[in-house]
C-alpha cells in the first residue's frame, strides 16, 4: 500500500507548526496506524531526518496514551483507539491527514504530542476515596444492585485518551469528568465523598480550560469505548444535588 501522508510538525510549543507531506509506500493493511508511523519514522530516521513524535504506550487499546486526528476524525475512521486502527480501513493511494488533539486545555508539547496533564488534576481534585476500608471486607458484605455496578462498569470503561475533547467543538472535556464522577459516585465506596466530588471535579475542570458543553454529541461518537452522551445528563444531576445541598448548609 502507498500513501501520502500529510503529518503536522511542531518543534515545541512556542514554535509554529505546519503541516509537512510524505510519501510512503510497502505499508501492510495489516499494520495499527501506530506502526504504519513506526515505518515512516524508520525512513525518517534513515535519511537523517527527525522522526515523528507521537504519544504511545501499550498499543492495546487500553493505556489511553495514544490519539491523533486522522482525516479530521480523533482515533480515525473506526471506533477505536488510533492503536488499534488498522491501515485496512484506507486504500491505496490515500492522502492521510494527521493531526494533534485540538483544544486549548491541550497544549501541543511536539508534533502529534499533546500534554494531557489537565485530566491528571481534574481526577486529582476528587477521583479518590478516603474512607477507612480496614481489612478486605466479606466479598458479599455490602451489596452493589446490578443496575449500580454496570453503570459504574461503563463509566470505568474510561481510558482518559481525550478524544472527546479533540471532538467537540468547544473543547469540552464533560465526557471524561462525568465518567470519573458517576464511576465512582453511584458505589458504596465513593458514596461518603459524593457531593463534594462532583463540585470539585467540575470546578477543576473549568479551572483547566475547558469549553461548555452544548450537548453536540460528537464527544460520544468519539469516544472508543463508548461511553454515553447520557453519562453527561447524569453527573449534572449529580452537580445539582450537590449545590443544592452546599447552598443548605
Amino acid at each position: 500500500m502507498r500513501l501520502t501522508l500529510r503529518v503536522w510538525r511542531q518543534r515545541d510549543a512556542d514554535t509554529p507548526g505546519a503541516m509537512v507531506t510524505y510519501d510512503i509506500d510497502g505499508i501492510s493493511e495489516d499494520m495499527s496506524f501506530l506502526e504504519m508511523l513506526d515505518t515512516l519514522n524508520e525512513k525518517l530516521i534513515l535519511r537523517g531526518e527527525e522522526p515523528v513524535a507521537f504519544d504511545h504506550d501499550c498499543r492495546e487499546g487500553i493505556c489511553g496514551a495514544c490519539g491523533v486526528v486522522i482525516n479530521g476524525d480523533a482515533h480515525g475512521p473506526e471506533r477505536t483507539t488510533t492503536c488499534q486502527l488498522h491501515m485496512r480501513h484506507f486504500d491505496d493511494g490515500d492522502t492521510v491527514d494527521v493531526e494533534p488533539w485540538r483544544a486549548g486545555a491541550f497544549p501541543v508539547v511536539k508534533d502529534l504530542v499533546v500534554d494531557r496533564s489537565a485530566f491528571d488534576r481534574i481526577i486529582g481534585a476528587g477521583g479518590y476515596i478516603s474512607v477507612p476500608t480496614g481489612a478486605a471486607p466479606e466479598a458479599h458484605a455490602t451489596p452493589v444492585p446490578k443496575a449500580d455496578a454496570d453503570f459504574a462498569f461503563e463509566h470505568a470503561e474510561c481510558i482518559g485518551c481525550g478524544a472527546c475533547v479533540a471532538a467537540c467543538p468547544n473543547g469540552s472535556a464533560m465526557l471524561f469528568t462525568s465518567a470519573k464522577v458517576n464511576h465512582l459516585n453511584v458505589l458504596p465506596q465513593g458514596a461518603p465523598e459524593r457531593e463534594t466530588r462532583v463540585l470539585d471535579m467540575v470546578s477543576a475542570m473549568d479551572e483547566e480550560g475547558f469549553g461548555g458543553c452544548t450537548l453536540t454529541g460528537e464527544c460520544a461518537t468519539a469516544c472508543p469505548k463508548g461511553i454515553p452522551l447520557p453519562s453527561i445528563a447524569a453527573m449534572n444531576k449529580e452537580w445539582l444535588r450537590a449545590t443544592r445541598k452546599a447552598s443548605r448548609r
